[in-house]
C-alpha cells in the first residue's frame, strides 16, 4: 500500500507544464494576498516548491530535445557540405 505523500508526489508527476505553471500561480497568488494561517502558508509553499519542480524538469525536458534536434540539423548540415 502506497503512503499519501507517494500518491501526492504521482498525481504531481503526472501534471502537465501548463497545469502545473497554472497551479504554481494561484498558489502565489494565494500567498502574496495573504490572510491565510501560517500553517497554510507553508503547506502553499510546500506545494509551489514542488510545482516549481516539475516546471523545472518540463523545462530541462524541452531544452535538452530541442537541443537534441539542433545538434542533429548541425551534423546533417555538415554531412551535406561534404
Amino acid at each position: 500500500m502506497t503512503s499519501e505523500v507517494e500518491q501526492s508526489a504521482a498525481v504531481s508527476e503526472a501534471l502537465g507544464y501548463e497545469q502545473a505553471r497554472d497551479e504554481l500561480i494561484e498558489v502565489v497568488r494565494r500567498l502574496e494576498a495573504g490572510g491565510t494561517t501560517l500553517e497554510e502558508s507553508l503547506a502553499l509553499w510546500e506545494r509551489g516548491e514542488e510545482l516549481a519542480k516539475i516546471c523545472r524538469r518540463w523545462l530541462d525536458g524541452a531544452r535538452a530535445r530541442l537541443d537534441a534536434a539542433l545538434a542533429e540539423e548541425a551534423e546533417a548540415g555538415e554531412d551535406g557540405e561534404r
